[in-house]
């Protein structure tokens, strides 16, 4: 989606579809009566006549009865009070959703300076453009075309006062970054499992590379028996798709050692040995989000090019059953040596991605973060609306939940107590790699944190935020590319930018 700074004053604009972000109220706000008296009164009508209240996610179509505006789309935010990024992130997604929905390829978007809550222009740039350009996303790649015709909105302009534009300039140069990360990570976990393979993954990594002079390095088969990721192997011996694992390299400068984002790519997950029921099994082409995430990320960086250093992790692989695949009861040796007993064939993201931990410590980095669908378990905790957070550094997981408000991606965290290691004691080898239905998630980090050793690290599981099953005022069913916002909001601070 393209994107621009415009500074025509409201009532002045010619555009087939201007939205504007209303707080809730009974009367018009004051900074949008010029654009009221431009447009013949239709929004004072339309809220005295109590057709429009102003409540989050509410819209209403209005036809206005004078100016060059064509059609007029108020949006609800709600309290004034209660406005935050996040929120306006929100608005600007319902926006460009209900643009999608009326058939405009470009529309306008101004925010009442009563439903700002006090973000400032740069950060409301940003904010516009990641919202709307979420909100009008939608995966239709893989249909036929039908009778009528498929609009996707291809432009907004962002409406702010002239005193405002350079600054709100340079936050919507972050945003149209970081909603091409976030558009290029969903449209990879849309990609059914057929399609999007190890090899898939890898060969977009390599592309990615190219466009934005990374360097990526790509381990096959042989290679990753050479490097001893046993891990890795015991997972992909069941299918007939090879694994890859997959390094990205951004050298962007800075103090310090690397960030490292590690992310899981199981490009398929049916539970291998230990089955998964039928029932939504589709939706496990999903397994792959961690690693679609760090690809987004680097999407980002390539274009924004902050002075930071950046190493991207994935360990790609399928899980399936067949006469060779991992059993439970089997042990394999890790990358970092320890021995792993196999209780669940179904909890293989743990085992991929302790060998990539494991092969991080070569970077000396300076910080590690990994992301991942994990665990079941993180949706009964904490829902669709947050992130699972665990670590082994408190600074760090405070820096990773800053980035998650930033992000509008909120973390919660879950504590990795002593206590909890038992979870995951073997009798026969050095560790299990499942705990069981009790603390399910905590089981699984404390099994990550086996791995790590001499850097900083924070695990993220987005099992529960990776993708919606149902159809939302702001989003479609389907992917949310959770995880390219906080990782880039997370690698900006970290660069002073």
């Amino acid at each position: 989606m393209k994107s621009a700074i415009v500074t025509t004053p409201p009532g002045d604009l010619e555009t087939p579809l201007l939205a504007v972000i209303v707080p809730a109220g009974t009367t018009v706000p004051a900074s949008l009566a010029a654009l009221d008296r431009a447009t013949g009164g239709v929004m004072a009508r339309a809220i005295a006549g109590g057709d429009f209240k102003g409540k989050r996610d509410e819209t209403q179509l209005l036809y206005p009865a004078a100016g060059k505006i064509q059609r007029l789309l108020v949006v609800g935010i709600g309290k004034s009070a209660d406005v935050t990024r996040t929120s306006l992130r929100r608005a600007a997604a319902v926006a460009a959703k209900r643009a999608r929905v009326l058939g405009a390829k470009s529309f306008a978007l101004l925010v009442a300076a009563e439903a700002r809550g006090g973000v400032n222009a740069r950060d409301w740039g940003q904010l516009a453009v990641e919202g709307a350009a979420h909100g009008a996303w939608i995966f239709t790649d893989l249909k036929q075309a039908g009778e009528e015709p498929r609009v996707e909105v291809e432009a907004v302009d962002v409406v702010v006062d002239a005193k405002d534009a350079k600054e709100a300039e340079a936050g919507r140069r972050i945003g149209a970054a970081i909603a091409a990360g976030a558009r290029y990570t969903r449209h990879l976990q849309m990609l059914p499992g057929n399609v999007c393979t190890p090899t898939y993954l890898a060969d977009q990594a390599v592309a990615l590379g190219k466009k934005h002079g990374v360097k990526v390095t790509v381990l096959d088969l042989a290679a990753i028996k050479k490097e001893g990721m046993g891990a890795l192997l015991a997972v992909a011996q069941g299918s007939a798709q090879e694994p890859r694992f997959i390094t990205l390299e951004y050298q962007g400068g800075g103090d310090g050692g690397p960030v490292v984002l590690v992310g899981k790519g199981v490009t398929f997950d049916s539970g291998g040995i230990s089955i998964k029921p039928a029932q939504s099994m589709e939706d496990m082409k999903y397994d792959m989000s961690g690693a679609a995430a760090v690809l987004g990320a680097f999407e980002a960086l390539g274009t924004l090019k902050p002075k930071v250093n950046v190493i991207g992790v994935i360990p790609s692989t399928e899980n399936l059953p067949s006469g060779t695949a991992i059993k439970p009861g089997d042990v394999v040796k890790s990358h970092l040596g320890k021995t792993i007993e196999i209780v669940n064939t179904d909890a293989e993201g743990r085992l991929i991605l302790c060998d990539a931990l494991s092969w991080a410590r070569r970077y000396k980095p300076g910080a590690v973060l990994d992301a991942a669908t994990l665990t079941g378990a993180v949706s009964i905790a904490l829902g669709k609306e947050a992130i699972g957070l665990m670590g082994t550094d408190e600074a760090l997981l405070g820096e990773v939940r800053e980035a998650g408000e930033r992000a509008g991606e909120r973390c919660w965290p879950l504590p990795l107590w002593e206590e909890y290691r038992e979870l995951v004691k073997s009798d026969i080898a050095d560790v299990r790699n499942s705990g069981g239905r009790s603390a399910g998630t905590i089981a699984g980090g404390w099994f990550l944190r086996e791995f790590v050793e001499g850097f900083p690290w924070a695990h993220l599981d987005i099992a529960g935020t990776a993708y919606t099953d149902s159809e939302g005022p702001h989003q479609v069913k389907g992917p949310t590319a959770i995880g390219v916002r906080l990782f880039t909001e997370f690698l900006l601070r970290r660069a002073g930018a």
